[in-house]
């Protein structure tokens, strides 16, 4: 018997009892068809939580602090040296300091007569090498090369795509409308209004101001030039949006200036900080306050931030917890939907077994007419199990069909609502809290990739050949000579 054949028959078997065929592979559809969308649904839920979290910052990246619980609590220095223990790692990409200084005093101005004043804050030292490989984007200029010298007192800085903006008119009054202009702000026209100054032309005027132990003010200025502009995209770091990054070496250079000029040094490490839950963390007396560390693949941040721990960091903040808080939820729900689909695809096996042994009953003078015609017993098994396993596979055909269909309804669920909204029969809450449920994002609802339908195809066929296993088994145990009297 050819395969041809093999195919042939089975096919015909099949067609000669539609309705009992037909039933069974009903079960087979809605089986395929539940697993199908319950795995949709989840694999658009974690997409979400994927664009949400990216939202939110990167996922790639981990904060460490120089903080440590307890009074008495120790951590080792976060300088230079431990950020070379961290680009050591064979998962980490880049790492760099946010080094910002919060008892330094300091306004930039511009214009004639330093007529426009913006408060130096949001100010901080990076390494700009890092910056670029954490994929912070710049709309203008370039990034600042560790060996650019501009000479004396003046100091290579990018700015935030809005930084102009933090100017002020110092001749307004506090309480002028005019004092300052505002990003988007429009005139009567509609017409944008440019801030006072333009960063990119205008001549910036770093000036420091500290008081001696006797009360006396000291000044040191110093030339910002303006290299370039960020792209504004705050989950990475809010400098980007109206700060200033400058070069660790050039923040350091400032502080040192601020330290001679007050006669004090540097009092913002050192630190006691109370968490929200109470906490007492000491804030180290050397190194940087916070660094950043820019993993080569999400997948790796655990073992990353494990790392880090076990260096004696105590303090370290990504998503990844929280990534894998929602993946767990979206798991947990995905097996009760998917526990529940797999027992229609149980009863679904069921039916097929037992349709199988109904049509060994009433073939089996037919299986005898075949053994004494001299057919191999592997030949009636295999056509049984073709039959069981055509079923199947017929079942996930349609299964995936009606996936599809149903994950579109659910992707337009809301277009759908409104037309029933507008119609004699008003299901639009019921369609709409089910799109706010599972499409709260604005996204998609239900995801099918092209491996989701060939495993449904697959397994579906699977369940066919196996539910169909035992009986084609039992079909080669029949005796010739008895099947032949059977009647």
């Amino acid at each position: 018997m050819k395969i041809s054949d093999l195919l042939r028959l089975s096919t015909d078997n099949l067609r000669r009892r539609k309705g009992r065929t037909a039933l069974t592979v009903i079960g087979v559809v809605v089986g395929t068809f539940a697993i199908i969308v319950m795995i949709s649904l989840g694999i658009a839920s974690n997409a979400q939580n994927e664009a949400m979290l990216q939202s939110w910052g990167d996922l790639t990246q981990i904060q460490i602090y120089n903080y440590s619980y307890g009074a008495a609590g120790d951590v080792p220095k976060l300088d230079d040296e431990m950020l070379e223990t961290f680009r050591s790692h064979e998962h980490v990409v880049a790492a760099t300091p946010f080094y910002s200084s919060n008892s330094m005093n300091g306004n930039v101005y511009a214009g004639k007569g330093d007529r426009y004043e913006a408060y130096l804050w949001d100010c901080y030292g990076v390494d700009m090498n890092a910056l670029e490989a954490m994929e912070f984007q710049l709309q203008s200029g370039n990034w600042i090369a560790d060996d650019v010298n501009l000479g004396k007192k003046k100091i290579p800085v990018l700015v935030g795509a809005n930084f102009a903006y933090q100017f002020q008119d110092t001749r307004k009054s506090y309480n002028s409308g005019k004092r300052q202009r505002w990003a988007g702000q429009t005139d009567s026209l509609g017409n944008p209004i440019p801030p006072f100054v333009d960063v990119n032309k205008d001549k910036l005027t770093l000036k420091l101001t500290a008081y001696d132990n006797n009360g006396n003010e000291k000044t040191s200025e110093f030339q910002l030039v303006v290299m370039g502009t960020f792209v504004s995209d705050t989950s990475k770091h809010y400098f980007t949006e109206s700060g200033i990054a400058m070069r660790v070496s050039d923040m350091k250079m400032l502080e040192k200036e601020y330290q001679r000029l007050s006669g004090k040094k540097n009092n913002s490490s050192g630190g006691v900080m109370i968490s929200s839950n109470g906490t007492v963390m000491r804030e180290q007396d050397n190194g940087y306050q916070e660094v950043y560390v820019k993993v080569d693949d999400v997948e790796n941040v655990g073992t990353v931030e494990e790392w880090i721990h076990d260096l004696g960091y105590e303090q370290t903040n990504s998503l990844t917890q929280i990534r894998e808080e929602m993946q767990a939820s979206v798991v947990k729900s995905q097996m009760i939907l998917g526990g529940t689909a797999a027992v229609a695809l149980l009863v679904a096996a069921l039916n097929i077994a037992n349709t199988m042994m109904m049509s060994i009953y009433e073939r089996t003078k037919e299986i005898g007419v075949m053994k004494v015609l001299g057919c191999e017993v592997g030949k009636i098994r295999n056509m049984f199990l073709v039959e069981a396993g055509a079923i199947g596979l017929l079942g996930g055909i349609i299964g995936v069909a009606l996936s599809y269909a149903a994950s579109a309804i659910l992707n337009n669920i809301n277009t759908i609502a409104a037309l029933f909204g507008g119609g004699g029969i008003d299901l639009s809450g019921l369609l709409n809290s089910i799109g706010g449920m599972y499409g709260g994002m604005g996204g998609q609802i239900s995801i099918i990739p092209p491996w989701l339908v060939l495993l449904g195809l697959g397994f579906s066929t699977l369940v066919g050949i196996l539910s169909g296993l035992w009986p084609a088994v039992k079909a080669t145990r029949i005796s010739a000579l008895e099947a032949i009297r059977h009647e």
